[in-house]
């Protein structure tokens, strides 16, 4: 389990903590996906990638590239969400969903081949992640269809959903990466 303790949190954050880290711990102990998870992970290896897969796992720079390509859905996402709140003009925040949706695809991609090397618990909670961010795909998927409609009450709820979906995808994705055992 997690046992890392918030220290001199107020109460409702303590207990709102708490209740993450035991989702999380509950999600790296169920075994339930794991033959999927296997399966996964040995078809994703098994893709004939050569060179590319150096590249996609970001060795030129020393660090896993899927952290630097979800900067970029994630910065449109949220200006996006700004620009929905302020007065300005309404396609600009169409543009920066599209955008968004765009760059969701390569930060996938960097992110299934990282996936495909990891240990059981983080791999759980990568997949967990993983169906997370379709969600979050979904909702700004939506989002630009009601955009391109004219709609922009409906698009930007479908928007403010999205932002909160991958907030909660962020945070596993997070947690893959930064996993703190003992």
């Amino acid at each position: 389990m997690n046992s890392h303790t918030p220290d001199a949190l107020p109460a409702g954050l303590a207990n709102a903590s708490g209740w993450w880290l035991r989702s999380l711990d509950r999600i790296e102990r169920s075994e339930l996906a794991d033959p999927a998870i296997r399966a996964l992970q040995r078809g994703i290896r098994a893709l004939p990638l050569g060179e590319a897969r150096g590249l996609l796992r970001g060795g030129p720079l020393g660090h896993p590239l899927h952290p630097v390509l979800v900067d970029v859905p994630i910065g449109c996402w949220l200006s996006a969400a700004i620009l929905d709140v302020a007065p300005t003009d309404r396609r600009a925040p169409a543009i920066l969903t599209a955008v968004g949706l765009a760059g969701a695809a390569p930060a996938a991609v960097t992110g299934w081949v990282d996936w495909a090397d990891l240990p059981p618990e983080q791999a759980r909670v990568g997949l967990v992640h993983a169906a997370t961010n379709v969600a979050a795909i979904a909702l700004y998927t939506a989002s630009l269809a009601r955009r391109l409609r004219g709609h922009s009450a409906k698009a930007r709820l479908w928007s403010m959903c999205g932002l909160a979906v991958v907030a909660a995808g962020g945070a596993l994705g997070g947690h893959v990466a930064y996993r703190r055992v003992g």
